[in-house]
């Protein structure tokens, strides 16, 4: 089984190494010590299985998986309890709380060995809009990595398998759902107005009737917008209309 360490920790690396050295079968691939390094490793080593901790300078655990296209099996480890639930969410082969006795981390690796001969589910959307929770989105463009605060977000569109989130930059696409996105993002500042779109509701500076019982958003930025009868509901409800 190869296993990437990731963790921005020195002791909590030297830890997870020490502890595997008791698992022949395990080849330690890599060890990085934040989630920009973790990525490259596991597209590089592509392993079976990552020793992941979830607050990191730069992008979190949960930021860094939501750019693997084809998630490994995830151990976290973390000294923050409360993210324990969400872990789980993410259908992760275990959560580890620091600091991890050799007991607890053995009792996580017969669970994984358990599970190695069975489909780990993937990662679920609900899981990954943990990574969204800093009031952030993070992209990969061209092979780089971007950060794009909420604030930044004019509109979401739909784009076939895909979103694009336009920015005052450049449009970026992300492989994620209209759907997830209405979930993830806060609802006072973005209402999903179209089986399309979702704006930012900051931006709105006029709303036109088009045709009857059919209406146009226009944004400060000088785009119009579709307003469909469901959502012309929901955006009265949002700015108390």
């Amino acid at each position: 089984m190869i296993v990437i360490i990731i963790d921005d920790e020195p002791l909590a690396r030297m830890m997870v190494r020490e502890y595997l050295q008791t698992y022949p079968d395990i080849t330690i691939a890599a060890e990085c010590g934040d989630g920009f390094e973790g990525l490259k490793a596991i597209q590089l080593h592509k392993p079976d299985l990552i020793f992941l901790d979830i607050q990191m300078p730069k992008i979190t655990g949960f930021e860094m998986l939501e750019l693997v296209d084809d998630p490994p099996a995830v151990i976290f480890t973390t000294a923050f309890e409360e993210y324990a639930i969400k872990a789980f969410d993410a259908h992760a082969a275990d959560y580890l709380l620091k600091p991890v006795s050799k007991d607890r981390f053995d009792k996580a690796m017969q669970k994984m060995m358990q599970r190695q001969n069975n489909t780990i589910p993937p990662l679920t959307e609900t899981a990954l809009q943990n990574a969204t929770q800093s009031n952030r989105i993070v992209v990969k463009e061209n092979g780089k990595i971007k950060i794009i605060p909420f604030a930044q977000i004019q509109y979401v569109e739909a784009a076939d398998d895909y979103v694009k989130i336009h920015t005052a930059e450049a449009a970026f696409l992300k492989k994620k759902t209209m759907q997830y996105y209405e979930d993830s993002l806060p609802r006072q500042d973005f209402v999903r107005i179209h089986r399309s779109y979702i704006i930012n509701t900051q931006l709105i500076t006029r709303i036109d009737l088009h045709e009857k019982d059919s209406y146009l958003i226009l944004l400060t930025t000088g785009t119009k917008l579709p307003l469909s009868k469901t959502g012309y509901i929901k955006l009265k409800e949002v700015l108390g209309l």
